[in-house]
């Protein structure tokens, strides 16, 4: 007897130390359109039977990914620093959304795959949540116009290039607005609007300062509204009911865009923003 255990020993050791952190990785979907955020989902669990602390050490971040385009190339990380510690409470789950896209290169068409780790410094051992993919591809354009940056904001003088993209889910129909500089290839952003449906083409109309304000059919009887900064803000998305009238975009003389018919609905809330990595942009929440 005392053999078998002195032989289960390193064993059962070996299982207690795999089980110290567990890591799972999600993503909302699999299909992205190039250059909109792609945000991971990564819930780290403390198994280890007592409160620990994540933290770098000797010069090893704790907390990161291995991203793979499509033919297994490892693709760098443009993220430098290392993240603050973490502790986390004897069995608890801390949960944490991070935005890949500015974080590696994943713009080109096609596959990636996605798993995040930790590195536990107390057992100088790194846990691995299991592998995920997702797909990048592009989105038809429907509407574009290029305009300048007004003076006294960022960039003034320079020109922007605005476009509204349709993609086609499997279930749904969803508009994206991208926001670039064709001159030197700089993408300011790519997010989705919302779902669209087909029973009226957006409305796009330009403002003074040469914002972008988009209305388009969300559902049935159903408008949302967005208005969308030269440097890729979103500064206003909100949601319009049809009643007796139906919501338009209206020009007053003075250049200012305004929402005219229809109701005004509760805001649409913002994503929650990102704990460990670049904060996306304020998107529409992904459906």
């Amino acid at each position: 007897m005392k053999r078998l255990l002195a032989f289960a020993a390193p064993f059962l050791f070996a299982g207690s130390a795999f089980a110290q952190v567990q890591v799972d990785l999600k993503f909302a979907r699999i299909q992205y359109v190039a250059y909109e955020p792609v945000i991971a989902s990564v819930q780290i669990t403390n198994l280890a039977g007592r409160d620990i602390e994540l933290r770098d050490d000797n010069g090893q971040h704790w907390f990161g990914f291995e991203v793979t385009a499509g033919e297994g190339r490892f693709l760098p990380s443009s993220k430098q620093e290392g993240e603050p510690p973490l502790r986390i409470e004897s069995g608890k789950t801390v949960t944490r959304k991070i935005n890949l896209t500015p974080l590696y290169p994943i713009q080109d068409l096609g596959p990636y795959h996605v798993r995040a780790n930790v590195f536990f410094a107390d057992l100088n051992k790194f846990f691995y949540s299991p592998s995920k993919v997702f797909q990048v591809g592009d989105a038809r354009a429907i509407w574009q116009r290029t305009v300048g940056v007004p003076e006294g904001m960022t960039d003034a003088g320079s020109v922007r290039t605005y476009s509204l993209l349709s993609n086609r889910f499997p279930d749904h129909t969803k508009l994206y607005v991208r926001v670039e500089d064709k001159s030197t290839g700089a993408v300011y952003c790519t997010f989705p609007l919302g779902r669209a449906i087909a029973f009226d083409e957006p409305q796009a109309e330009l403002d003074q300062s040469n914002s972008l304000h988009v209305l388009h059919c969300a559902a049935p009887r159903t408008w949302a509204y967005s208005r969308v900064g030269v440097n890729g803000e979103l500064l206003a998305h909100k949601t319009y009911m049809e009643t007796k009238t139906r919501p338009r975009l209206r020009r007053a003389a003075d250049g200012r865009i305004a929402v005219r018919g229809g109701m005004l609905d509760a805001p649409v809330q913002s994503n929650p923003a990102a704990k460990l990595s670049a904060r996306p942009p304020s998107v529409p929440p992904d459906d």
